[in-house]
């Protein structure tokens, strides 16, 4: 897996909903501000996530304060910068963590696995062919699909807690991932 995709977050309380709202604007525009200096193209990569406000209502009926929370997400390749930018980000708290693989490197690995199933394929059309007694085959229906891996999501993480360093690292280890591919259909044997 070549794409670690952490999501950084924080919740406001507050009496009212604008309250909540700049203070979680402010948050965010911290938290953005300091990511984008880091930020390449490809490599590390900086996106805000969900943004929700909602009522907190008492017991009895009625509004008795607001609360909200914003998510920023910060994704790429360079996973040792993406680690050490999440100790940078004192405004928010490390929510989720995945790895997946990039475009690039599921649509290498599919091919390479498609080509073998293809291979495959024809090998076993080929020796069942043989096995019935007829000199070849014709194909007559193929289909031929690759199945997308879903990403490994780490258990969530709550790192910036009361007391914790602001530059301490985030500890990430990439994992391996599946790349499926299946190819099915019909021959027809001949004599």
């Amino acid at each position: 897996m070549d794409l670690l995709s952490v999501t950084l977050s924080t919740t406001r309380e507050a009496a009212d909903a604008a309250t909540v709202q700049s203070q979680l604007r402010q948050a965010v525009d911290a938290a953005l501000t300091e990511a984008r200096r880091a930020a390449r193209p490809g490599q590390l990569e900086v996106r805000t996530g969900d943004f929700s406000l909602y009522p907190r209502y008492a017991p009895k009926g009625g509004i008795s304060g607001w609360q909200g929370r914003a998510e920023v997400v910060v994704e790429g390749r360079d996973t040792q910068a993406i680690a050490q930018l999440t100790g940078r980000l004192p405004t928010l708290s490390i929510a989720r963590v995945a790895y997946g693989l990039s475009r690039e490197a599921r649509e290498r690995v599919e091919a390479e696995v498609t080509a073998q199933a293809i291979t495959r394929f024809r090998d076993r059309a080929a020796a069942q062919t043989q096995q019935f007694g007829f000199g070849s085959y014709l194909l007559r229906e193929v289909q031929v699909g690759a199945q997308e891996p879903p990403p490994y999501a780490a258990a969530p993480m709550r790192m910036k807690a009361a007391g914790a360093a602001s530059d301490e690292a985030l500890p990430v280890e990439a994992g391996k991932a599946t790349v499926t591919s299946t190819v099915s259909g019909s021959v027809q044997m001949i004599k």
